[in-house]
């Protein structure tokens, strides 16, 4: 369900952008709900990000590193 929301702004940076909007074929109000779903989105993957660097920094491995044969060594 879509909600309406009011944000201020400068009266020419609007008309500039709906101008811009225009020259695109599209509204300034499809623009920002463009803007604002990317926006939501890079929040989320930043996210992911800082609890994958998280996991990552509690297993890391310690001792010397492994050749690609030792890796793949059937024991």
């Amino acid at each position: 369900m879509a909600r309406n929301i009011t944000f201020s702004a400068d009266e020419a940076l609007i008309e500039a952008a709906r101008e811009a909007a225009r020259s695109e074929n599209t509204t300034l109000n499809e623009q920002f709900r463009l803007w604002l779903e990317s926006y939501a989105r890079k929040r989320q993957a930043d996210k992911a990000m800082e609890t994958i660097q998280r996991i990552r920094s509690q297993y890391q491995m310690t001792g010397p590193k492994l050749t690609r044969d030792e890796m793949n060594e059937r024991r």
